[in-house]
């Protein structure tokens, strides 16, 4: 039967000069020193768990940080998005008054005056954007 890892360990010099060691006391009359027993044999796989426990932290971190970049692209397309559905309402409301006279660029680069069927094109357009991205503006 094995002896438990915290059993004490004697040693003493006996009659015939002999050092002895013992898990047992020695007799009383003889002057002993208790020494102590071995320390419990390290872990052989510390040093794997603990290069594991470190990449968990690493791959945790790195997870976090991807996270709330993910978040702030999100919360920038959002806000553009917003800015977007925004001047869209603003367009159809100017395109809605007749009175104002809105001009566009040609393909050459000139101003024309925006007549009827351009607004209604124009109107189309941005109906079409808002109800795709704005909810059905």
């Amino acid at each position: 039967m094995a002896a438990p890892a915290h059993a004490a360990l004697y040693k003493w010099v006996d009659a015939n000069g002999r050092t002895v060691y013992s898990d047992q006391p020695p007799p009383a009359s003889v002057k002993s020193e208790v020494l102590n027993g071995p320390p419990p044999p390290a872990n052989p796989n510390a040093a794997k768990e603990l290069a594991q426990k470190e990449a968990e932290f690493r791959k945790r971190q790195s997870d976090k940080a991807d996270a709330a970049s993910k978040s702030a692209k999100d919360k920038a397309l959002q806000d553009r998005r917003s800015a977007a559905c925004v001047e869209v309402k603003r367009q159809l409301t100017e395109l809605g008054d007749s009175s104002m006279a809105l001009y566009r660029l040609n393909e050459k680069g000139e101003r024309e005056l925006l007549n009827d069927e351009g607004r209604a094109r124009e109107r189309a357009k941005l109906q079409a954007y808002g109800a795709q991205n704005c909810g059905g503006t």
